[in-house]
């Protein structure tokens, strides 16, 4: 199946200052789209400003690559945060289970190979 990424983005709309709290809505669906089915999940791609609920995959890693823009990737490990920078073609390949967010995202473009089911929190997991 071939699908054409720019084709995919050029249809996001730019979510403004998402929060976590958006994650438990309805209000961020332009923003976000599946390009194809892979494996247990999907290849999606977005586009957003701001920063996301904590969440995690118990099934698999998650490929987390940056298109355009900027945004800081926070895994929780033994109870502390793990922040990494990524711009435009820089990838991080978070593991199976740790929990992790998105903060001070700039106009990210992001693509992600994310793994189901992906479990979420507001709250700064314990454990």
């Amino acid at each position: 199946m071939k699908k054409s990424l720019t084709e995919v983005l050029s249809g996001l709309k730019h979510l403004a200052n998402r929060s976590p709290e958006m994650a438990f809505g309805n209000d961020a669906g332009e923003a976000f789209a599946e390009v194809a089915p892979y494996r247990d999940g999907a290849v999606y791609v977005s586009y957003y400003s701001g920063s996301s609920e904590w969440e995690r995959h118990p099934n698999g890693d998650e490929v987390v690559m940056v298109l355009e823009g900027t945004t800081t990737v926070v895994l929780l490990r033994d109870a502390k945060e793990e922040r990494y920078f990524l711009a435009a073609n820089e990838l991080v390949v978070i593991p199976v289970g740790v929990w992790h967010r998105f903060e001070e995202s700039d106009r990210v473009k992001v693509m992600t190979i994310t793994p189901q089911p992906t479990e979420h929190s507001l709250d700064t997991p314990v454990g």
